[in-house]
């Protein structure tokens, strides 16, 4: 499977393996802030990066989503001018036991699950607002198995599996 890189990935990456033996040291100009660290994280998290102990390399598979074998030993020249930028990991998403999400999933993990009006009830938020947290955050974020069913008569309950 190909990753399509997008122009900031195809720059970053290129430039580290042709430059700094695959780490990654140099960004665009126009790449600043909670952008850069978006990128860094999207490179992250398709495995074109990886982290060794504080520094970011370019991975086997951004190696061949460029086209290019893995190069083994570099020597940077004196001409090589390179401006040096600290890189964090990427941050996990906190999460509190006591948030209205929290308490969105525990509702839906039960045996008997929750409808919307009870989630409603808890967390103070409007029909529509559920339902998109239902779809947004928890199905697409999250990446958890929502399942929903109605009994005749009766109003829909969902689920997690």
């Amino acid at each position: 499977m190909t990753i399509k890189l997008s122009p900031a990935q195809q720059q970053i990456i290129s430039h580290a393996a042709a430059h700094t033996d695959g780490k990654l040291i140099w960004f665009p100009d126009n790449l600043k802030g909670g952008a850069r660290s978006k990128v860094i994280e999207s490179m992250f998290n398709h495995g074109l990066i990886t982290v060794d102990k504080t520094d970011w390399f370019v991975s086997e598979q951004g190696y061949q989503a460029l086209g290019l074998p893995r190069r083994v030993s570099f020597t940077p020249a004196a001409s090589d001018s390179v401006k040096e930028t600290k890189i964090t990991q990427p941050h996990k998403p906190r999460s509190r036991g006591n948030s209205k999400q929290a308490q969105v999933i525990a509702m839906l993990k039960r045996p008997e699950g929750a409808t919307i009006d009870q989630l409603c009830e808890i967390t103070g938020w409007q029909a529509h607002t559920v339902r998109g947290i239902l779809a947004g955050t928890l199905k697409k974020k999250l990446g958890l198995t929502i399942t929903s069913e109605k009994a005749e008569g009766g109003e829909r309950v969902y689920h997690i599996r």
